[in-house]
């Protein structure tokens, strides 16, 4: 897996693969919001992976983890989530969350439990993905996940 940051030029192709993976394209340019994806010879995004942090750096939201259909099933998710999670905990968060209403067995599997949507937007309220939700109503429908990361931490 060869992962690059996203910049200006990856941004509307990452759009389009979120998209179509229908997840939140809330953001994607931000500087605050950190990015990678992964291309085939081609130059097409076939995976991608991403975090916010919370203003004081302790909190991670986790999101754009998404793979290609015809990559999942071969460990490509959990590599992105997990490359994820080790940039957040390199970068100081000691607490992961997420929202997924779809995909909870897979971050199960990664350690994530259930948690509160309204403590997850209290700790990253700043963060695109909580500040679309909130806007919109939609946080009310979310299923919010965390994890630690202390065991990540170097």
């Amino acid at each position: 897996m060869t992962l690059h940051t996203v910049t200006e030029h990856d941004v509307d192709p990452l759009r389009a693969f979120l998209r179509d993976a229908d997840l939140t394209l809330a953001g994607l340019d931000e500087p605050t919001v950190y990015l990678w994806i992964e291309q085939d010879e081609a130059g097409t995004v076939i995976g991608s992976t991403g975090f916010e942090l919370s203003r004081d750096g302790t909190h991670a939201l986790i999101r754009s983890v998404a793979v290609a259909p015809d990559r999942r099933t071969a460990g490509a998710g959990s590599r992105l989530a997990m490359f994820a999670l080790e940039q957040a905990a390199q970068a100081g968060a000691s607490c992961a969350w997420l929202f997924s209403r779809r995909s909870g067995p897979f971050w199960q599997k990664l350690g994530f439990t259930n948690a509160d949507r309204d403590h997850l937007a209290a700790v990253l309220p700043e963060t695109q993905q909580v500040r679309l939700f909130v806007g919109t109503g939609q946080l009310g429908t979310e299923v919010a996940w965390s994890r630690t990361l202390t065991d990540l931490s170097r």
